[in-house]
């Protein structure tokens, strides 16, 4: 693997040209930035040789001093496979060993708009002990203050924290230029935290009815001072917004490409799973050649955040998620404790699979096992 820095702008560039295959962390390529990641040196001027990458990986500097343009290179060198996954036999056991459960949400607290089932009684009882809640999920098509809203319909008091926020995060962490702009593909979530972040953007829903006229000679035009391109879920998404995207990322110099993550589905009813933003960023991916920089889970960006905000321990913290490479690999990450739940897209067959590497410290069938005495699975 190769990973290679840019100077072309007041800002460095890293994309990572391949992705291990026997690295399933990176999550269909995506550049992660985590705990164990400096997560500002893809932004900053000048790149720390020091940098720690998440467990498993090493860099090797090669840059020189007289060179405006370094070259790094990836060794893969994975850690000892984790041990198997054991049934959450006593949840009493893991309760009382953190002091902070983070949530997913789409499949381990609601699935579409519905609640499932046992989830009020046992968010109840862990805050009966004292136990600080928090939620973090992938999808970006709301902001922070629109899940809100969802929360109080389902009768939760919580802060969310989505990737929508992530992406706007990030851009403010390294100081993303006052006079560059982000081109959206996505929905209001995004659009909402970037203004709130007090950047510059354009694209997103109002894009979705715009079409292109191919004709003999046509040259689409796009905003130069476009120094950002963030991609998540898009309901809206065609061709015009995957052009423009592309030409953003190909002839702006230095133009970053940033995904809110690349979970292949989700959940927008409760009746089956619908492609998720992975399928956007894959469209960007492929027209640009390029690897995104992943703001959502796994990369542990959030979990920083968080960490910082609330003063949080990552070893007083437990991960509960239904997906491998999203949730617990982000718990993993993180230096969490981490449980599956088997309501969402994650079956036990698909956990105990010999092609599956990624192992959760526990498993149950859903979050309401934490409410028994005794849990079955």
């Amino acid at each position: 693997m190769m990973l290679m820095t840019s100077s072309s702008t007041n800002y460095n560039i890293i994309s990572i040209s391949t992705c291990s295959s026997s690295r399933r962390s990176c999550v269909a390529g995506g550049t992660l930035i985590g705990p164990s990641l400096n997560y500002r040196f893809l932004a900053n001027k000048n790149i720390s040789t020091t940098t720690h990458l998440s467990s498993g990986w090493r860099i090797n500097s090669s840059s020189s001093s007289s060179s405006s343009s370094s070259k790094m290179e990836i060794s893969n060198h994975p850690a000892a496979a984790a041990a198997a996954a054991q049934p959450l036999l006593n949840p009493d056991e893991l309760i009382d060993s953190v002091e902070t459960f983070i949530f997913d949400c789409d499949g381990v607290i609601w699935k579409g708009d519905s609640l499932i089932d046992g989830v009020p009684q046992t968010l109840d009882m862990l805050r009966s002990k004292g136990k600080r809640l928090v939620f973090v999920t992938n999808n970006s098509t709301k902001s922070r203050k629109q899940y809100g809203k969802k929360f109080e319909t389902l009768g939760l008091t919580e802060e969310i924290f989505a990737s929508s926020f992530a992406a706007a995060a990030y851009l403010k962490s390294i100081d993303f230029p006052k006079d560059k702009k982000v081109y959206v593909v996505g929905e209001d979530g995004i659009l909402k935290e970037l203004q709130l972040a007090g950047i510059q953007y354009l694209g997103g829903p109002d894009d979705g009815g715009k079409n292109i006229e191919l004709k003999p000679g046509y040259l689409m035009e796009h905003d130069e001072s476009v120094g950002a391109v963030v991609v998540g879920f898009d309901r809206y998404f065609n061709y015009y917004k995957i052009q423009y995207a592309t030409l953003c990322i190909r002839e702006n110099p230095g133009c970053l490409f940033i995904a809110t993550n690349r979970d292949a589905v989700t959940h927008l009813t409760d009746a089956q799973e619908w492609a998720g933003g992975g399928s956007m960023v894959g469209a960007i991916s492929g027209s640009t050649q390029r690897e995104p920089l992943v703001v959502g889970k796994p990369s542990t960006f959030m979990m920083d955040y968080l960490a910082t905000k609330f003063g949080i321990l990552k070893s007083q913290i437990c991960m509960v998620g239904d997906r491998l490479d999203t949730d617990i690999l982000f718990g993993r990450n993180g230096g969490c404790k981490t449980l599956l739940v088997l309501s969402g897209v994650t079956s036990l067959s698909m956990l105990q699979s010999p092609n599956n590497s990624i192992q959760p410290d526990f498993y149950a069938r859903g979050i309401s096992d934490l409410s028994l005495k005794v849990a079955s699975v």
